[in-house]
């Protein structure tokens, strides 16, 4: 089958030049309580996200002491 026959579906084919003249519905206005109440959501995820950071970041420097030198006078009894 060639690609100029004619599809026996000539309405799917049309489909893609088809265009609505119906409009959707106006979108409704969010209440001042959804707005806050988003805003709630995200200011508490970045605030775990950062407190997450800040508790980990100790953990995270290099230049801290080795618990294993706290007493090198117990290594010396080898």
């Amino acid at each position: 089958m060639s690609r100029g026959e004619a599809v026996p579906f000539a309405f799917i084919a049309e489909a893609d030049r088809f265009r609505s003249n119906v409009t959707p519905p106006p979108r409704a206005r969010r209440t001042f309580r959804q707005v806050a109440g988003s805003a709630l959501v995200g200011l508490t995820i970045v605030a775990g996200l950062v407190g997450s950071v800040l508790v980990g970041l100790p953990a995270l420097s290099a230049d801290q002491d080795s618990p294993r030198n706290e007493n090198p006078a117990a290594a010396e009894h080898r």
